[in-house]
């Protein structure tokens, strides 16, 4: 599939049109469900080998957001044959009371890995924490960058921002 009719199956699949809050608190009239191509193994396998060549040499871990980013980090792991934490929101209260399951990052060069970006802030907070837990981290990846300041943000953070697809690309598609 090349890198065209990916974003043309992610676009017909994926953008939604109404009115949406977002997790930025903005409301917008086209939202991209992440979790149709998330949810299908077959798109979503095709996107993870296509992200497989964004991977930064020197990568040693891939960190998954919670909730979505989770799915693509599993899915892309599987094409890197690297290592995958899994990142939650807040650390467990109980049990292991940990911020990231799965692959150890302290000391560890992480590639911080997520669906969708629009304002960078869930990549942001969640890259100070892992900083904070050792991780080094300078470079962030998505399946789609709906190009609203999520980047230039996270270049304010020190995070490069690589995407696979970004809203120019999806709306290129459509024809």
């Amino acid at each position: 599939m090349t890198h065209a009719e990916l974003a043309r199956e992610v676009d017909a699949r994926c953008r939604l049109r109404g009115e949406f809050l977002l997790r930025s608190g903005r409301t917008a009239t086209e939202y991209f469900d992440k979790y149709r191509f998330e949810a299908d193994p077959v798109l979503l396998d095709a996107l993870a080998e296509r992200m497989a060549a964004l991977v930064p040499p020197g990568t040693q871990v891939l960190a998954g957001l919670e909730m979505g980013g989770i799915a693509v980090v599993t899915a892309l792991g599987r094409h890197t044959g690297l290592p995958c934490a899994f990142v939650r929101k807040t650390a467990k209260a109980y049990g292991t009371a940990r911020l990231a399951e799965g692959a150890e990052v302290a000391g560890r060069q992480v590639l911080v890995v997520e669906d969708v970006v629009t304002s960078g802030g869930q990549i942001a907070i969640s890259t100070r924490q892992l900083r904070e837990l050792g991780a080094a981290i300078d470079s962030a990846l998505c399946v789609i960058d709906r190009q609203e300041g999520g980047a230039a943000a996270l270049a304010a953070d020190g995070i490069t921002l690589h995407a696979l697809l970004t809203r120019s690309d999806l709306d290129a598609a459509r024809g």
